[in-house]
């Protein structure tokens, strides 16, 4: 029987920390210009502050509605100034009558 010995190459001791290079190399490239980068974590950020305002806006007009609905439930506005409103922010008037704007 006879036993074969393979000769050592020099790479063969370099093969698992280049692959350990390549694998950081490639982790740190994504760090730095991917998705969820350091850098795109600061356009995040001036988005996010940039949206609460917005959502601070929709908040106040949001308010001013629902003020503005409450006044025309039953019993706080009366036939007569609900026709006034229709008439004079919606144009409404019925087929008999005459319109006068001044």
């Amino acid at each position: 029987m006879s036993t074969r010995q393979k000769r050592q190459s020099r790479f063969s001791g370099l093969i698992v920390p280049f692959l350990s290079v390549l694998v950081l190399g490639y982790f740190a490239y994504h760090a730095q210009t991917g998705r969820y980068s350091i850098h795109t974590q600061e356009e995040m950020d001036q988005e996010a502050l940039r949206l609460q305002f917005v959502l601070k806006d929709l908040q106040a007009q949001r308010i001013t509605l629902e003020k503005r609905v409450a006044q025309l439930t039953s019993g706080t506005l009366e036939k007569d100034a609900l026709d006034e409103i229709a008439r004079g922010q919606l144009g409404y008037a019925a087929s008999d009558e005459l319109v006068i704007l001044y």
